[in-house]
């Protein structure tokens, strides 16, 4: 009876060993991730300069204000604390494919060939759709927006945006115009683990249209040029998506049927 307590001692010595260096692994690239994403912070504020940097974030809204208008701070310490922000901010967009190649790195070891094969051009491809739809939100979204507000403002009213406000709300629809051109991605990913198949996601497609359209009258500021300017694009992305995951699909079989015909040739005669 009392060698029980022994064994099952015996039992969980053996695992202890890859957790901990799990763990140390996990910590390692964390911490290289924050040192890219530090220097990078540092290469930022020497130049540019986060002043700098902040007034190419104001620039879509104030070429559409009027002539002398300037954004306001109602805080004592926005005028630092918020260009320092925005510098972070800059600093993760430009260390993040390092910071993703830790993520593939660390979880690269537990993965089979054929799912090492797709999460790579996967990561790669989500990367460069975040950053085109934070560059579709910059260059056309907010100064279309500004000029939409501009245009509808009283005569009588002087715009004065507070620096806070503004860039947090700049961040958010950043985040949400990278999130919705990530749709081609999440749509591949489904047919390619087999919730969805890609005549199911044509069917629903008028679906998707509303959805979205209900979608971008949430999450973007009440106005149409916004909101146009995020469903437009996801409903267009979705059907780059479906082609996107036909081809992959197409793709898949030749490679399952190749496989299985060399299997076949391979086989003796009987």
């Amino acid at each position: 009876m009392s060698e029980a307590p022994k064994d099952k001692e015996d039992e969980l010595a053996g695992t202890e060993a890859p957790f901990v260096s799990h763990l140390i692994e996990l910590r390692d690239r964390i911490i290289r991730a924050l040192v890219a994403v530090g220097i990078a912070f540092g290469l930022l504020a020497l130049w540019p300069g986060p002043g700098h940097l902040y007034d190419l974030l104001a620039a879509p809204l104030l070429s559409h204000l009027p002539q002398g208008a300037r954004l306001i701070a109602t805080n004592v310490i926005s005028p630092v604390l918020v260009p320092l922000k925005i510098t972070l901010m800059a600093a993760l967009l430009l260390a993040l494919p390092y910071v993703l190649y830790q993520v593939w790195a660390f979880v690269a070891p537990g993965l089979y060939s054929h799912e090492k094969r797709m999460v790579l051009p996967l990561v790669i491809s989500s990367t460069f759709l975040f950053l085109v739809g934070i560059a579709f939100c910059y260059f056309i979204v907010i100064p279309g927006m500004s000029r939409f507000i501009q245009a509808f403002a009283p005569t009588s009213i002087m715009a004065a945006p507070d620096i806070e406000q503004y860039f947090g709300f700049v961040l958010t629809l950043f985040v949400v115009f990278g999130i919705a051109f990530e749709v081609p991605i999440a749509v591949i990913v489904l047919v390619h683990i087999g919730i969805v198949s890609v005549e199911q996601l044509a069917k629903v497609r008028g679906y998707f249209i509303v959805g979205s359209f209900v979608v971008a009258a949430i999450v973007t500021p009440p106005d149409v040029i916004s909101q146009l300017a995020l469903a437009i694009p996801m409903c267009l992305l979705y059907e780059v998506g479906i082609v996107a995951a036909k081809m992959s699909r197409k793709n898949k079989d030749e490679k399952d049927a190749g496989a299985e015909g060399s299997a076949a040739g391979d086989k003796p005669a009987g």
